[in-house]
């Protein structure tokens, strides 16, 4: 559906939001979507594809949030390409230590108090979606250290490690790389937690800036959907 007087844009939309109440939900049902289009299911009875299912009311701010990151990774493909005027990138940064062999820009990401196994998993998973170099850290000074030497498309911050301060750590990566995907992890986010302990780690995460709260241990369809927005 178009407003009178609407140009209609060619090609296929990059998300598609579909009320699973309508006739219409039928179709999104019983075909595959377009490559590299996403679909946003409300209601219930979901099908498998769907990148995102809302319940009633819908949550828009979350949702906005969502398709932000959705069109800056189709936008961005560099994370040095800072688009944010208010917080410019400095401009004394050290650029060789982020250029290949190639001259080409290397895509860096930051894991901070991930476990041995967690690492070697977030490592091989970041590397396909074509993030060429990971630093793993397990103390705050070595990760202050890091954030400002370096700029980052992505975080990954276990929240069950109490050596590190994670929590002025995740607000210091978000205010220095705003463009990058910034992932807490816990294992208060999981179905054993309770509901108002997961509540509590959410609504804690939100306020920091974070893009996303994870399980733990790692649910690989669930870390692929956010890393696939790089």
């Amino acid at each position: 559906m178009a407003a009178p007087g609407a140009v209609i844009p060619a090609g296929v939309a990059q998300v598609a939001l579909v009320d699973g109440e309508s006739l219409e939900a039928v179709l999104s049902h019983a075909k595959e979507m377009p490559p590299g289009q996403r679909l946003i299911w409300v209601g219930p009875d979901a099908p498998e594809h769907a990148w995102r299912v809302l319940s009633r009311p819908i949550e828009w701010a979350a949702v906005l949030h969502d398709l932000d990151l959705v069109f800056a990774a189709r936008q961005v493909d560099s994370g040095l390409l800072d688009l944010d005027v208010t917080a410019p990138a400095p401009l004394d940064l050290d650029l060789d230590m982020d250029m290949g062999e190639a001259g080409e820009w290397v895509r860096r990401a930051l894991v901070v108090g991930a476990e041995d196994q967690e690492g070697t998993y977030l490592r091989s998973r970041l590397a396909l979606v074509g993030v060429g170099h990971t630093d793993e850290v397990v103390d705050t000074q070595g990760a202050l250290e890091l954030m400002e030497r370096n700029r980052y498309v992505c975080g990954v911050f276990n929240l069950d490690d109490h050596r590190v301060d994670v929590w002025s750590l995740m607000r210091h990566f978000v205010s220095r790389n705003p463009q990058a995907l910034t992932l807490a992890t816990s294992e208060l986010a999981g179905p054993l937690a309770g509901w108002w302990r997961r509540r509590r780690v959410r609504r804690d995460v939100h306020r920091v800036g974070i893009t996303a709260l994870l399980e733990r241990p790692f649910q690989p369809r669930q870390v692929s959907q956010w890393l696939d927005l790089i």
